[in-house]
């Protein structure tokens, strides 16, 4: 076993995508390149990748079938034939019913991303990478390059091909600390590309395609900030894994397995508040708000697991603690529980997810009432003991007592005692009970034989545990036991992402200093001019930088005459380039030539882009319309005219409305200039500056 993983392991670092060459040995040098994983490797979670992008495929391809189906349905008025359309669509959805339970099964697949040790622990849920196309950003970089810099594009064809490499790396990424530092590294770069490459006022022809982690449905948008956000929840999606292959019975491990949790909650709740109007159900809001919740109340029962790690004490104060601590666990796994089956997760959420949410929340309130009844069945108040200390520690546990009865008067009457530690035990049974039920009716959460075999122990253990205490008067015994108030002394928190900690060089430095050559400045193309300097002055002043401007410009010294204009930046000096040159570095190659002829080369800034809306839309086939078609209709002509959003379907809907409002293709297109289309006028309430920080 110990040499087939050594085998394993070494197939899931191969380098698959380092190039070849004189550039490889370049490259490489400036770190420019990351290790993937093997995408051809028989890892477990290559096999379930793969068979996720499998049944993405054949959810694409049920959808377009039910969007001509519906389309069939609306362009007919012959019954045979709407027959027939309404027989398809039937057949269509219930396939498309059965490939989404199929993708919940990959969902809940935990056992392939726990620790390879043999543990008994209760499995954790990771999250799926989600998966995107492959795609060449080559001829629309290289075209804009020429375009909107006036350089040869054929001089960054290497700089784009290092960019196409680093995404391709993206797709599989190592599940360990240098994945995540290459999918943070392509996320940063992409905030390069987006200044450099991406003006506010058109787009660049490049489509992104992701697919739902949840619904496998296909995403399309021309819009650079898809990729981003996709990025981003593939980061916190490795991070889950990480956490679940961390080995839990050592104190390392756990110690790992918190962070990994916390960091995962940071990642997405940073893409909630970053990208606000997601396009897709995984990355909406309400998803990722349910998400934080369970990665923090895994990180919470990670935190109990290394409490008890090295046992539990069967003390007094010792119980106290546990049964606060577990009561904690199983209160955030209630609100994880609660929050799951609210609309409109719970239409998309993997059902099996929401049982375990369940079931874990029952498992560990039934180990907070045993503990419970240990302390007070197991130990007894004796002159020696500090009662004030004893009564502190045990008001805390309830917030309320049996009716006639007081914390110092429980604890001094060994039969009140006895009583009430029954009730707890009669609590605990019937948790675990309900725990068991809930595991037996889900399909997917019956086969995992470690969860069934935890929740049997634990119910067997209050089981005798009662029996111990059994006595036949106990039908007149009627007390009740109340909640256990939970209390942590580790609450876990989110960690914030920290992009400044991994350094990342822009792929395409050479154009020159972002701030000035980004895609919302515009520039006219580079001019030639050949000057003197005339008893040594050069008849103009320079600041800034870099790259330097031309200040106080003599009308008429050679520089002038020869066409240098005031405000012009110099970017070259006798060939050499010269954007990343500061005012003194410029003066010393100024002055080291003397009399001789000067020829540099300058441009002037046209003007600065018009911050507008972004007109991308994302339509994903059977979807409904979502923010991003609404912001399409935001144009600028002025034409007093309202359009009510309509809401969305649950998906695999496919209601009168929805057949209504259905499209036959993938994509919506995007506007081009000269179109015909109606324009609407911006609603007052999103400015630009919302519009620019949305996803659209």
């Amino acid at each position: 076993h110990a040499v087939r993983r050594a085998r394993h392991s070494r197939q899931d670092m191969t380098d698959t995508l380092v190039p070849r060459g004189c550039r490889a040995a370049r490259q490489a040098e400036r770190g420019y390149f990351r290790k993937g994983c093997n995408p051809l490797a028989e890892t477990g979670r290559s096999k379930l990748q793969n068979q996720r992008a499998a049944l993405n495929q054949q959810i694409l391809k049920a959808v377009r079938l039910r969007t001509g189906a519906e389309n069939l349905l609306r362009a007919t008025s012959n019954n045979k034939v709407r027959d027939q359309a309404l027989l398809e669509l039937s057949f269509v959805n219930s396939d498309l019913q059965i490939l989404k339970e199929e993708l919940e099964g990959l969902n809940l697949s935990v056992e392939v991303y726990q620790n390879t040790e043999e543990t008994f622990s209760i499995p954790l849920i990771p999250l799926g990478l989600k998966e995107t196309k492959e795609g060449d950003f080559t001829i629309p970089l290289k075209d804009f390059i020429l375009e909107h810099y006036s350089e040869d594009s054929s001089d960054y064809e290497d700089e784009i091909a290092d960019l196409m490499d680093l995404r391709q790396a993206c797709r599989t990424p190592s599940r360990d600390e240098s994945g995540i530092e290459m999918l943070m590294s392509y996320f940063i770069q992409l905030g390069f590309v987006e200044n450099r490459f991406f003006p506010p006022t058109r787009q660049m022809g490049i489509l992104f395609t992701w697919y739902d982690s949840f619904t496998g449905v296909p995403v399309c948008q021309p819009n650079l900030l898809l990729e981003k956000a996709s990025i981003l929840f593939n980061i916190g999606a490795l991070y889950t894994q990480i956490g679940t292959r961390c080995n839990r019975q050592t104190k390392p491990g756990l110690e790992n397995a918190v962070d990994a949790f916390q960091r995962a909650a940071g990642i997405l709740n940073y893409l909630k508040e970053t990208f606000t109007h997601t396009p897709s159900y995984d990355m909406s809001p309400a998803m990722l708000s349910v998400l934080v919740k369970m990665m923090l109340a895994q990180a919470q029962e990670c935190v109990f697991e290394q409490i008890s790690l090295p046992g539990i004490r069967n003390e007094f104060f010792t119980l106290v603690k546990m049964a606060q601590e577990v009561a904690k666990v199983g209160e955030v796994y209630t609100l994880v529980n609660t929050a799951m089956n609210q609309a409109p997760v719970k239409a998309n959420i993997p059902y099996s997810w929401s049982n375990m949410a369940k079931i874990k929340s029952d498992h560990y309130k039934a180990l907070a009432h045993y503990f419970v009844a240990t302390l007070l069945s197991d130990h007894q108040l004796h002159p020696s003991d500090d009662e004030d200390k004893q009564e502190k520690a045990w008001s805390q546990l309830h917030d309320y007592m049996p009716e006639g009865l007081t914390s110092l008067t429980i604890l001094r009457d060994t039969v009140q005692r006895k009583r009430l530690g029954k009730a707890h035990l009669r609590k605990a049974i019937v948790y675990h009970e309900e725990a068991l039920r809930v595991c037996g009716l889900c399909k997917q959460l019956r086969n995992i034989d470690i969860l069934q075999e935890i929740l049997s122990v634990a119910h067997k253990r209050s089981l005798i545990k009662y029996t111990q205490h059994e006595q036949e008067d106990d039908f007149l015994s009627l007390m009740e036991a109340s909640t256990v108030l939970p209390k942590t002394e580790h609450k876990v928190d989110m960690v914030v992402p920290q992009f400044s900690k991994v350094k990342v060089k822009d792929f395409f430095e050479r154009l020159g200093p972002l701030p000035v050559f980004s895609a919302k400045q515009r520039w006219t193309a580079p001019r030639t001019i050949h000057f003197h300097c005339q008893e040594g002055e050069l008849g103009f002043t320079l600041k800034g930088g870099p790259p330097v401007q031309v200040h106080c410009l003599d009308p008429g010294c050679s520089a002038a005459l020869k066409g240098l204009k005031e405000g012009d930046y110099i970017v070259s000096i006798n060939g050499l380039d010269s954007k990343w040159l500061g005012v003194n570095d410029v003066l010393e190659k100024f002055k080291s030539m003397g009399e001789n002829d000067i020829e540099i080369k300058v441009i002037s800034c046209q003007d600065m882009m018009a911050s507008l809306h972004n007109k991308s839309a994302t339509y994903s086939v059977g979807m409904q319309k979502t923010y991003s078609l609404i912001c399409l209709a935001m144009e600028e002509d002025k034409i007093n005219k309202t359009k009510k959003a309509t809401s969305k379907l649950p998906f695999l809907s496919w209601g009168t409305k929805n057949r209504q409002k259905a499209a036959s293709t993938l994509c919506l297109p995007y506007d081009v200039a000269g179109s015909s289309q109606t324009k609407k006028k911006p609603d007052s309430r999103l400015t630009v500056q919302n519009i620019e920080n949305s996803l659209y």
